[in-house]
């Protein structure tokens, strides 16, 4: 059964995007939500995917996939070849994530960015009862097995953004299982975000 949080995911990012969309999923697991565009809103669509058990998984969907890793950037792509570009819980996990994002935003007109919220009050409480690395359901990795190379907060997201070459359209705290739209204290409460972002004068 597909993880509740991955499903409600699945929901917001699809709520974003128009139907008949070129979409492309950067980091995309095994293509779960990419079938789900192609089918249900039909897009066309692409991924990419670095572990090799997911980009299997891609193809035995049928959705159109390409092996490669995000750290290596996307020369290759067009410019302007999406409507929108996924980037969910991939953020990060990647070397330098302001490159990336412009990056993005380089080959598609929207990105849609779900990340992780370090600020949410169960990692600050782990962190001062326990003096630990936090593991909660939305942070389920051991330090020492945790993808994930850097550690931000809404706030942190909102700085990266006034650094790039990019705007936040909308900021969508996800609490519990559901996207805010007008939180109180969204850093303390959520436990992921979703983000849209577009160049300037788009």
């Amino acid at each position: 059964m597909p993880d509740p949080l991955d499903v409600l995911t699945d929901e917001l990012i699809m709520s974003q995007i128009e139907r008949g969309s070129r979409v492309i999923d950067l980091g995309c697991g095994d293509g779960r939500l990419l079938n789900r565009l192609k089918v249900e809103h039909d897009c066309s669509v692409l991924g990419v995917e670095l572990d090799y058990k997911h980009f299997v998984a891609c193809v035995t969907r049928g959705v159109p996939v390409l092996q490669a890793n995000l750290n290596k950037g996307l020369e290759d792509i067009p410019s302007g070849s999406f409507d929108f570009a996924v980037f969910s819980q991939t953020l990060q996990q990647v070397h330098r994530p302001l490159a990336v994002l412009e990056e993005i935003l380089r080959i598609a007109r929207r990105a849609l960015v779900v990340v992780p919220n370090f600020g949410h009050w169960k990692v600050r409480l782990q962190v001062v009862m326990q003096g630990r690395a936090p593991v909660t359901d939305s942070l389920p990795y051991e330090w020492f097995e945790s993808p994930n190379v850097h550690f931000l907060t809404m706030r942190d997201f909102r700085d990266l953004a006034m650094r790039g070459n990019f705007r936040i359209v909308n900021e969508l705290p996800i609490i519990g299982n559901r996207a805010v739209g007008q939180a109180w204290l969204p850093n303390l409460r959520a436990h992921s975000a979703l983000y849209v972002l577009e160049r300037p004068g788009d």
